[in-house]
């Protein structure tokens, strides 16, 4: 059985959507940002300010490439397809899902989210949000399978998915 992995931008719902699809299926849930955070020893946001993007994204990779083929369901962070190495790797542990979202919805969604998102800490950051999902679109679009989250609720798009890979699982 291959991995599930969940990509697409901050406020998707990555994170929310994987651990109830783990949850439905009996798949164990990783979360790639958890497992950055404690191989890190502080918060994401706190490294970034330390260190900044590209050192975030060495440990990153390093996590990423640690994933197994196995029967389970990984939330990535938001950028984590922007390294060909990773996408790579995923793709080759598992099926890739992209969740969609419009910038309206994210922003929406952002704003209300406790999370703190290193890339939007500027003034300007719904521009900031809508200047990096135009930046990463064509690599989200290349995912073995695409679903619109702003039109289903958590079920609806949990049960879309195993619809789509339940011959698999």
């Amino acid at each position: 059985m291959r991995a599930w992995i969940l990509i697409g931008m901050m406020g998707a719902g990555k994170t929310t959507i994987g651990k109830l699809l783990a949850e439905k299926t009996g798949r164990k849930f990783i979360d790639t940002d958890k497992l950055i955070e404690k191989r890190l020893g502080r918060p994401i946001s706190q490294f970034f300010k330390l260190y900044g993007e590209d050192a975030f994204r060495d440990h990153e990779t390093a996590v990423i490439c640690e994933l197994q083929e196995e029967p389970i369901v990984v939330a990535t962070g938001g950028g984590a397809i922007l390294r060909d190495k990773n996408y790579e790797h995923l793709r080759q542990i598992g099926r890739v899902i992209y969740l969609k979202s419009s910038p309206d919805e994210l922003i929406r969604r952002l704003q209300v989210s406790k999370k703190k998102r290193p890339l939007l800490s500027s003034d300007d950051w719904e521009q900031s949000l809508k200047n990096i999902l135009d930046s990463r679109s064509e690599r989200y679009e290349g995912a073995d399978f695409t679903i619109d989250v702003d039109t289903l609720d958590q079920d609806g798009i949990v049960q879309k998915i195993i619809q789509e890979f339940s011959a698999e699982s």
